[in-house]
């Protein structure tokens, strides 16, 4: 259903997988953040799955074709200065969608493991994302100094695995009431007996199919209530 397409980012170029609604109506956009194996077949079937649900979807792609080379890379990426870059690709993609002749109303970002974590930072340092999802993000950020002033008014939706540690967990407080203190909305979902990566088909062995329909559906939800 989508295609490959580039956009401009700090000067350069990037690019990302886009999938476009077949009614032709314009429509919300949805940035898709990858969790830290890259562009891979799971993300890019989110990226149709929004499409098929009326919105314009983009999928950066910041490992630039290739996957994570090593089993603490992911860790890495989170606590370094890829955060910045990465930061302002996702700002990015927002600029570059609410572009699109295809795209009216607002943009959202939703996110997976490492890339919910982006997906939550992201939705501050740009004014264009205005709702996030995040599935099973890894938090906290050692090393990183998170900026929650730009929240006011946005909403953030964080679906959480018993895995994790669910809501409860230290993290996922700590980002709730950043967003609550900066004048957004936060609300966490746990989902019982789930795995990490719950959401994930390509994953059986984590993979939970009632706990995977239950957020996409909440998702979806958010997006048609805050992105018009």
């Amino acid at each position: 259903m989508g295609e490959m397409v580039s956009f401009t980012s700090s000067g350069g170029a990037r690019e990302g997988y886009l999938a476009i609604p077949s009614g032709g109506a314009a429509s919300p956009a949805v940035i898709v953040i990858q969790d830290w194996w890259g562009l891979v077949p799971h993300i890019t079937s989110v990226v149709d799955r929004f499409a098929e649900a009326g919105f314009v979807a983009l999928a950066p792609d910041f490992r630039h074709g290739g996957p994570a080379s090593r089993p603490d890379e992911p860790r890495q990426m989170l606590n370094g200065p890829q955060m910045d870059e990465a930061a302002a690709d996702i700002a990015a993609a927002a600029e570059f969608l609410a572009g699109r002749p295809e795209v009216t109303g607002k943009v959202g970002c939703a996110g997976f493991c490492a890339g919910a974590s982006l997906a939550l930072w992201a939705a501050g340092r740009s004014e264009r994302i205005v709702a996030t999802a995040a599935f099973y993000p890894r938090l906290p950020w050692d090393g990183m100094r998170p900026e929650w002033s730009d929240y006011a008014g946005k909403a953030a939706l964080i679906h959480c695995s018993e895995a994790d540690g669910t809501s409860a967990a230290d993290g996922v407080q700590t980002v709730r009431s950043a967003i609550e203190t900066a004048g957004g909305s936060c609300q966490t979902y746990d989902y019982a007996g789930t795995a990490h990566a719950f959401f994930n088909e390509d994953r059986p062995e984590n993979f939970d199919q009632r706990a995977a329909a239950t957020a996409w559906a909440r998702t979806l939800e958010l997006f048609r209530a805050k992105l018009g």
